[in-house]
């Protein structure tokens, strides 16, 4: 039988300076003036309509992305986030995490983040090499990245993720190692490191630059999971590393484990259980900003995206697809309740699964083996149309 699982919220800002080449997200470049005020009114429209999905639950985190929401000032959140705190509640550890950019411009304001009531910082590094930087099409250079966790510090931020990307065009391990370390001596408590893939709809997509080889990427991979290691950073999942397990993003955990999230902004995504109806609920926001801000100003409600219920058939896949991204994998006893579906809907994938040596189970912890997560995609297909 579902039952309902803890609730975040996922607030989008969809406005960059500059879109980067790589980027498949729903960034827009913003013009000589944000309609931050107009979006803010946008946002607790949407915040209200949204109200009948929270059931009475309390948010245990909340996570601003974008885009950049950087480029909103302090004072727009602290009005989102009072709005957010009085509607729904939150949880008393709650954690509250926003995407920054190491420019100058907005390290400015990390002290009015900090007093809005945002305790986590995620800063979009993706590597200290200007080289590497200017090839991301980023617009900032090292000594800014430097600069951003010093004032993050400074500001009382005493949770810090640093995004960090790897298999960039020209890097060699070596080049990738430096990345590494470079982030550990500045004593992050989280660390996101993942490999550059090209996407469609993205420039680099139409035209493609020049990445290391296979055996490149493997020596960069190999290298990188041993420092981490070794620098004391845990790797939790298939790209995060948490110097401690109380560091480990508690909002990306939920998303994992199957969990519940409100989805308020321009593009943005939501998951919704509904145990009174027996099923789970996916939506999204319409993408472009100037739509979604006329669609949250109609009196009669507008038409702000899609909503479609998750067929049964594709709830296992749904669940593994998040839980097996887990090192530690799933506690089985959560199936049940996350899906609604009886454990002996899985039982036939699962023995063939553990016979292959693709899975183990320890008690009632389910998780790939190494060569099950090298092979997570074969693993994966285990449990489509079940």
């Amino acid at each position: 039988m579902l039952e309902l699982p803890p609730l975040s919220l996922y607030l989008h800002i969809p406005w960059c300076v500059r879109k980067c080449p790589y980027c498949d997200f729903n960034s827009h470049q913003s013009g000589a003036e944000l309609p931050e005020a107009d979006y803010v009114k946008a946002i607790l429209e949407d915040l209200r309509r949204s109200l009948p999905l929270v059931q009475g639950r309390r948010l245990q985190s909340i996570f601003i992305g974008g885009g950049t929401p950087s480029l909103f000032q302090p004072g727009a959140f602290d009005t989102l986030l009072r709005a957010f705190e009085k509607q729904i509640g939150f949880e008393p550890d709650i954690e509250i995490t926003m995407e920054a950019n190491p420019g100058t411009f907005e390290q400015r304001r990390f002290l009015g983040y900090r007093s809005a009531g945002i305790n986590r910082l995620s800063i979009g590094i993706q590597s200290f090499s200007d080289l590497h930087l200017q090839q991301l099409g980023r617009i900032h250079g090292r000594e800014e990245a430097l600069c951003a966790v010093a004032m993050a510090r400074q500001a009382g931020f005493d949770n810090i993720n640093l995004d960090l990307m790897h298999g960039l065009p020209g890097q060699t391990p070596m080049d990738a190692s430096q990345d590494l370390m470079t982030a550990m001596d500045l004593d992050p408590e989280h660390l996101s490191w993942y490999q550059l893939t090209i996407e469609p709809n993205t420039e680099f997509y139409s035209r493609p630059p020049v990445l290391p080889e296979d055996d490149a990427l493997a020596d960069i991979q190999q290298h990188g999971e041993r420092l981490l290691r070794n620098g004391g950073y845990r790797q939790y999942e298939v790209s995060a590393y948490a110097s401690r397990p109380q560091r480990r993003s508690r909002h990306n955990l939920n998303y994992w484990t199957f969990g519940d999230y409100l989805g308020l902004g321009a593009g943005a995504h939501g998951k919704i259980t509904l145990p009174d109806q027996g099923h789970i609920l996916r939506f999204n926001k319409t993408r472009l900003p100037r739509h979604y801000l006329e669609h949250m100003a109609a009196q009669d409600g507008g038409a702000d995206g899609g909503a479609k219920t998750i067929k049964q058939d594709d709830l296992p896949l749904e669940y593994m697809m998040n839980c097996l991204r887990l090192v530690e994998g799933t506690d089985l006893k959560l199936f049940e309740p996350r899906t609604g579906l009886k454990l002996a809907r899985i039982a036939s994938p699962l023995k063939i699964l553990q016979n292959q040596g693709l899975i183990s189970t320890e008690g009632d912890m389910l998780r790939t083996t190494e060569t099950g997560q090298r092979y997570l995609n074969q693993v994966l297909e285990s449990f489509v149309n079940l």
